[in-house]
């Protein structure tokens, strides 16, 4: 898989238009990449996450948050950033419904491991 810097606010807006048809796209990509980088072997893939999510009228949602929380922590380490616990922060969100906040959060973990994998320097702040 081709991890792949993604524009946050461009798929939130994506997001918007769709009616969540992107929104999906996005868990579905997010979870496989956070997987795949991470190397947590534990998580299910993006497509099986939404399904059991959808199947379990959301409760599997709390479980996919807490595990993409801790799979981000993972990530964080590998990249060198001093790495924090953002599960429950992540069940938090879900629970109050801003899943797209989970989504930007993780993306921008995501984006800032490509950056630095693909050669770039860390910024700090």
């Amino acid at each position: 898989m081709e991890l792949k810097e993604r524009n946050i606010v461009v798929a939130i807006i994506l997001s918007l238009v769709t009616c969540g048809i992107y929104a999906i796209v996005w868990f579905i990509m997010i979870t496989d990449e956070v997987k795949e980088v991470s190397g947590d072997q534990e998580m299910q893939s993006g497509g099986m996450a939404f399904l059991l999510t959808l199947v379990t009228c959301g409760i599997y949602g709390f479980f996919w948050a807490y595990q993409v929380g801790k799979a981000t922590e993972k990530i964080q380490t590998k990249i060198g950033k001093q790495s924090s616990d953002t599960s429950i922060l992540y069940i938090i969100l879900y629970a109050v419904g801003l899943s797209i906040v989970i989504y930007a959060l993780s993306q921008n973990e995501l984006n800032e491991y490509y950056r630095i994998s693909a050669g770039g320097v860390r910024e700090q702040a």
